[in-house]
């Protein structure tokens, strides 16, 4: 039996705010907060159970407060993939949202770098998946 990719854990500063931004960009969820505000987790509600489900099941993000803030480049990050809208109105919305621009990306680049409010680099990937 293989692993299943269940949660991805993300430091943070703010984790009730990361993760109400992270909620509008995915349409998730909070699904539970510890510590007093010290971790938030945030899920699909299209499946709430996501761990002890069988099979693949969208990830839970966890944000977690600590004290040193983002100093290089993630080594590790989100692509998004717009689903009801094309790429140029999806950057649009998420700036909106609170994201940055961080032009990085390569010339001719068929994605583009945003930061979410705390400088985490996400892709806004250029094709629509339902």
């Amino acid at each position: 039996m293989a692993g299943k990719f269940t949660e991805l854990a993300i430091d943070c500063a703010d984790p009730v705010a990361l993760a109400r931004f992270w909620c509008a960009v995915l349409d998730y969820e909070v699904q539970d907060v510890e510590e007093g505000e010290e971790v938030v987790a945030i899920g699909s509600p299209a499946v709430p159970e996501g761990k002890s489900r069988p099979g693949p099941v969208p990830p839970t993000l966890t944000f977690a407060r600590v004290p040193e803030g983002k100093t290089v480049k993630n080594r590790l990050h989100i692509d998004v993939n717009p689903t009801d809208r094309e790429q140029g109105e999806e950057v649009e919305r998420l700036l909106a949202l609170g994201a940055r621009r961080a032009d990085v990306a390569p010339d001719g680049a068929s994605w583009v770098v945003l930061t979410d409010p705390e400088g985490n680099e996400f892709c806004v990937l250029g094709t629509r998946c339902p």
